[in-house]
């Protein structure tokens, strides 16, 4: 089996490997970064929805206990009714936009994943460079 000589000396192979590993890890934080910020959007996206949604809900149930008063006190269904269903689409709208926003705030949807995901197959073909190098300097 013929074995294959490098005219690249140990020094120039650890200095090469040393830049590309600092090019590697600037790139994953870059990444990291660009993926948080993100996040970040998310997060405050989740939080607009939230607020309307508390802000929906809010005259959404003063009107339905309005309606219900109403409906109380007069036997007549009309003006109650309108009420009842006015109030009850404010609450169905807010209720949506409400678990909605909560939805983005979950954990899941927080993680860096396309980092977390690139950070692994990093670290593999890491791994299969090594096994690679290891198997070259034995046969050398």
């Amino acid at each position: 089996m013929p074995v294959s000589t490098s005219s690249r000396s140990i020094p120039d192979i650890l200095s090469d490997l040393l830049g590309q590993f600092t090019t590697l890890v600037r790139k994953e934080g870059e990444l990291a970064r660009t993926e948080m910020s993100e996040k970040v959007s998310q997060i405050a996206a989740g939080l607009v929805l939230v607020a309307i949604g508390a802000v929906l809900l809010m005259p959404a149930l003063v009107v339905l206990l309005e309606a219900a008063v109403a409906a109380l006190e007069r036997a007549g269904m009309a003006p109650p009714l309108a009420a009842l269903i006015v109030g009850g689409a404010v609450l169905l709208i807010g209720l949506i936009l409400l678990m909605v926003g909560i939805s983005r705030f979950k954990a899941k949807n927080l993680l860096p994943n396309k980092t977390i995901n690139q950070l692994q197959e990093d670290a593999s073909v890491a791994k299969r460079q090594v096994r690679a190098d290891n198997g070259y300097q034995r046969a050398a």
